[in-house]
């Protein structure tokens, strides 16, 4: 790429940041209660609310409360940044490819691709509801009951860990959700989050890929860069290239 071309670039990300940033200050100011609710406009929060709900009326239903409660969703929680990374990386920016003469391309790849084309596109914020049906399926009840019996684990701490897991889910969905909302920034934390992910999306698809954290992940696995010494993306919003291919 051209030195002249490296510029165009980078004055079309500042561009696209800039009016994105302007079309915020533009808009009467949004409170998080009408941001709430149009959250719960979209289904994915409803099924993720009603799995959260299930395994807290069993947990308490179950009772026999004791430390155990505490040590699955402890390093759970300890281990989610590092998970979130790895699910951003290597499953939503998969990069499709033939193996053995078939190309491989994922759904959640393909709609991820769509969600970085147009990050206003509210829909595609979410996590599409048929691999959200998975999601809790395997990892959110199979995987922590299932695999929780067969090692003799207790069901009490075990369903301790799926509401742990329910909970996670759900302030994802939210937190990334109020990310690409009309809600602006108030508190320094959340202000931290939010340029993290518009960095990602505007600036260079191949940084800063926490959503949850401000940069936890990206410190310790190497990509959380001073954005001043980062490259603008031609493809932040055409990942991997795809849709400029001939």
């Amino acid at each position: 790429m051209s030195e002249k071309t490296d510029e165009a670039v980078e004055a079309l990300a500042r561009q696209r940041l800039a009016g994105a940033e302007r079309e915020l200050s533009r808009k009467p100011k949004v409170t998080l209660a009408a941001t709430g609710r149009g959250f719960w406009r979209y289904p994915s929060p409803w099924m993720i609310g009603a799995y959260l709900l299930a395994a807290v009326v069993a947990r308490v239903a179950i009772g026999q409360w004791s430390w155990t409660d505490l040590l699955a969703p402890a390093v759970f929680l300890a281990l989610f940044p590092v998970v979130e990374w790895l699910i951003h990386v290597f499953i939503l920016h998969w990069r499709p490819r033939r193996i053995v003469g078939v190309e491989v391309d994922t759904r959640l790849a393909r709609d991820h691709r769509r969600h970085h084309a147009d990050p206003r596109d509210v829909p595609l914020v979410f996590i599409p509801w048929r691999a959200l049906v998975w999601v809790i399926a395997l990892p959110g009840i199979a995987l922590p009951l299932g695999v929780g019996a067969l090692v003799g684990a207790d069901l009490a701490p075990r369903l301790s860990f799926v509401v742990t897991l329910a909970t996670v889910l759900f302030v994802y969905e939210w937190t990334h959700y109020v990310i690409h909302s009309d809600y602006k920034p108030r508190t320094r934390l959340y202000k931290a989050i939010w340029r993290n992910h518009r960095l990602h999306h505007y600036k260079n698809e191949h940084y800063w890929f926490s959503v949850t954290t401000s940069g936890t992940s990206d410190r310790l696995l190497g990509t959380y860069p001073d954005p001043a010494t980062v490259e603008t993306s031609p493809t932040a919003k055409d990942l991997h290239g795809v849709n400029a291919r001939p």
